[in-house]
């Protein structure tokens, strides 16, 4: 307890998502998915100085190679949609590229996988 005109120390309080992103939204879906894969920008390794502390933090982390959007947030332990906005900033930008996840492969046919294993076993017993 402090006396009467002693202050308390206060602990930081956080800052707003509306501040962090400058009040911009959100991408679209198509654009930044949770799986879309992000990373620096080949040649782009001047920094620019313009950057807040958490766009630099960003481009830190994805100057190791491909991350996904999920992956990012969870590094930086900021909300899905802070990282979404400041990601799709840094890419048009230019700081940045995106790359689709890679596609599932399509499944075998069943008749095909069966005729495969009949030869097997007639060959192999």
């Amino acid at each position: 307890m402090t006396g009467y005109g002693e202050l308390e120390p206060q602990t930081p309080e956080l800052v707003r998502p509306y501040v962090i992103t400058r009040g911009r939204g959100l991408p679209d879906e198509g654009q930044l998915s949770l799986i879309t894969l992000v990373t620096a920008a080949p040649g782009d390794r001047r920094r620019p100085t313009r950057l807040t502390p958490e766009e630099q933090s960003l481009l830190d982390l994805c100057d190791a190679g491909y991350l996904s959007v999920a992956e990012i947030a969870g590094h930086t332990q900021l909300p899905l949609g802070v990282v979404k906005i400041l990601l799709a900033a840094l890419v048009e930008a230019g700081h940045l590229v995106t790359r689709p996840p890679v596609q599932r492969a399509p499944l075998a046919d069943r008749e095909i996988l069966e005729e495969v294993l009949n030869g097997l076993r007639a060959k192999f017993g």
